[in-house]
C-alpha cells in the first residue's frame, strides 16, 4: 500500500451479509482516532470487489472468504494481477482449511467475530508489509477459479472460464479466445493446466481446448504432424494436434 503524504488508507468493505459490513464500519469508525481511514465503499462479492477497484481508488480491502457468485479468495487473486493492488486482510467465521492455508502462506487475515484491537493491528501491518503474492494467494485456494482477469489500462476485466473456447501460449503470455475475440494474460499454459484440467485438454506443447469448445476432429496431414485437427464449435476453427497429443483423438471419439 503506497500512499501520498497526508493521505489517508481508502477502504473497502466486502461481505456477503449486511449486518457484517455494518459491524466491520462500526469497528472502523471506533479506531478512527487510532488509525484515520476513510470507508469508500462496500460489496457483496467478489464481483462487486472488482467493479469498485475499478471505479476508483482502493487502498485496503477487507475481503470476506465465503461470498456468492465470486468468492474472496478469487477475487483476491484478480486483484494481485494489478500494476498496484490494494492490501487484502481477508475476514472469515472458523474455516480450517482457509487458517491453516493462510498460516502457511502468511496470509493475514481476521477471525469472526472481530475485534477492534485485532483490526487495528491488521490494519498496521498493511503499512509495514508487501501485498500478499499471486504465488501465495494461489497456493492457499483450494479450488480453481471461475474467472481468467485481464488488465487493461489499470482496470480489471473478467473472463469466465465458460465462455473460453482455448489457451495458446505465445511467448510470456497466453492468448485467451473466445467467441467475440482474444485476450493476453501473462500465466504460465502449464499453471493453467493444472488448475483446469476438468476444463481443458492439451492438442499441442502450446495450447488447451475447452472440452465443451470441440465440434469434433478432422484429417488434416498437412498441417499436422499428427494428421489430425481440433474443430471448434464455436468458430469452425480447426487447431492441429501434435504427435505426442495424438491420444486426445481417440480420448474423444
Amino acid at each position: 500500500m503506497s500512499l501520498a503524504q497526508g493521505d489517508v488508507p481508502r477502504i473497502l468493505v466486502a461481505d456477503d451479509e449486511g449486518p457484517a459490513r455494518s459491524r466491520l464500519r462500526d469497528l472502523l469508525d471506533e479506531i478512527r482516532d487510532n488509525f484515520p481511514l476513510a470507508i469508500v465503499d462496500e460489496a457483496r462479492n467478489g464481483k462487486e470487489v472488482l467493479a469498485a477497484v475499478n471505479r476508483e481508488k482502493v487502498d485496503v480491502v477487507l475481503l470476506d472468504i465465503r461470498m456468492p457468485e465470486m468468492d474472496g479468495m478469487e477475487a483476491a487473486r484478480h486483484l494481485a494481477g494489478m500494476a498496484q493492488p490494494p492490501a487484502i486482510i481477508f475476514t472469515t467465521a472458523f474455516d480450517s482449511y482457509a487458517i491453516k492455508a493462510f498460516e502457511v502462506n502468511a496470509i493475514d487475515y481476521l477471525l469472526k467475530p472481530i475485534r477492534a484491537e485485532r483490526l487495528l493491528a491488521a490494519l498496521h501491518k498493511t503499512r509495514a508489509g508487501p501485498n500478499v503474492s499471486s504465488q501465495a494467494l494461489a497456493a492457499a485456494a483450494n479450488q480453481p477459479r471461475r474467472h481468467l482477469s485481464v488488465h487493461e489500462r489499470g482496470k480489471i476485466h473478467l473472463v469466465a472460464l465458460a465462455d473460453v473456447l482455448y489457451l495458446r501460449a505465445e511467448l510470456k503470455y497466453v492468448t485467451v479466445k473466445t467467441a467475440e475475440r482474444e485476450f493476453l494474460v501473462e500465466e504460465s499454459l502449464t499453471h493453467l493446466e493444472e488448475e483446469f484440467e476438468s476444463l481443458f485438454v492439451r492438442i499441442h506443447r502450446n495450447c488447451l481446448v475447452a472440452r465443451a469448445a470441440i465440434s469434433g476432429f478432422e484429417r488434416n496431414a498437412e498441417e499436422s504432424e499428427s494428421g489430425w485437427a481440433v474443430v471448434i464449435k464455436a468458430t469452425g476453427e480447426k487447431l492441429p494436434v501434435s504427435r505426442r497429443q495424438h491420444g486426445v483423438v481417440k480420448q474423444f471419439r
